[in-house]
């Protein structure tokens, strides 16, 4: 039987600001417009982060049953170290699911906006589907794609279309409000503020499928970067860096100077992108995704700490 220890490292901690930094940032930006609602951010933080512990547990008992974890390099994975059975990491994994669906159906009621649980189906699907089912796709080389679309602009859009971004802006341009965050620069503002998400939240899965290429490559497991090749795959993770800064600055020239305080993240990351450029690999890069989440934490952070102050 897993300790408890082993089960809280299986569900790898170190990869929710992911899942929790576009919620942040997507509630700096209703705060900006005056739409911010404390208990929506809350029940939209729980959805985020129960999908992605329920994605890891999932990704655990997928890859373990699937022999892809035989050659890992780094952090303990339940089913393929052994430390649990794989049927009890699967319902482990449909555990944090549930608690996702059950706060997602709460917002959907208490906001209105039913479509929101057609949103959190699709995004508890993507998690399983990552790695599950006959034909995952991240075995297929989409990975980076689909964390770039859900842990960018569905979290983001979806945590401020929750509290009301939209209508609290369009109500504030008909009254003659003249904030500099109001459509169609309230839109340009949030585009650029998922982008910022989700490069960096793509980030972090570049550098942990730049750490397994060799592995990944021996068991037949085709992620992008087993497609691009090392040289590829770390040029690829600086531009998602820079693309993230390019859309911090873009976001702030939208909404609020003071937006930019977050790129005091991507200040974080420079070191950590040097030691990728100088050929890190293995157990090293294990440091460079650690603080890769940590920054892009430190961006949402920084950007709604801007949005704040600028409100």
């Amino acid at each position: 039987m897993a300790t408890a220890r082993e089960w809280l490292e299986g569900a790898r901690l170190r990869t929710l600001p992911a899942s929790s930094s576009p919620v942040v940032a997507g509630s700096g930006l209703a705060w900006f417009v005056g739409s911010f609602s404390w208990w929506k951010a809350l029940l939209c933080l729980v959805v985020a982060l129960a999908v992605q512990i329920g994605c890891n547990f999932a990704n655990d008992y997928s890859d373990g049953i699937r022999g892809s974890d035989a050659a890992r390099v780094g952090p303990l994975r339940l089913v393929g170290s052994g430390a649990a059975r794989p049927g009890q990491v699967k319902w482990a994994a449909f555990a944090w699911f549930f608690v996702a669906c059950l706060a997602g159906l709460a917002l959907a009621a208490a906001t209105g906006r039913y479509w929101l649980v057609a949103v959190g189906a699709a995004s508890v699907a993507a998690a399983w589907f990552y790695t599950g089912g006959k034909h995952p796709y991240g075995y297929a080389g989409w990975g980076e794609a689909m964390v770039f679309l859900f842990f960018g602009f569905i979290a983001f859009f979806g945590t401020a279309y929750a509290q009301g971004v939209w209508p609290a802006g369009l109500a504030a341009a008909e009254a003659g409000v003249a904030l500099p965050g109001l459509p169609p620069s309230l839109l340009g503002a949030a585009l650029a503020g998922a982008t910022a998400m989700g490069c960096l939240a793509t980030a972090i899965l570049v550098t942990n499928n730049l750490r397994d290429i060799a592995g990944d490559a021996l068991v037949g497991k085709r992620t992008l970067a087993t497609r691009m090749g090392d040289r590829a795959t770390r040029w690829f993770d600086l531009g998602l860096v820079v693309a993230a800064g390019v859309a911090v600055v873009a976001a702030a020239a939208l909404t609020t100077w003071w937006a930019l305080v977050g790129l005091v993240g991507l200040a974080l990351l420079v070191k950590p992108s040097l030691r990728v450029m100088a050929q890190a690999s293995g157990r090293e890069l294990v440091g460079v995704l650690k603080a890769t989440g940590v920054a892009e934490f430190v961006v949402a952070a920084g950007m709604t700490a801007g949005w704040v102050i600028g409100s």
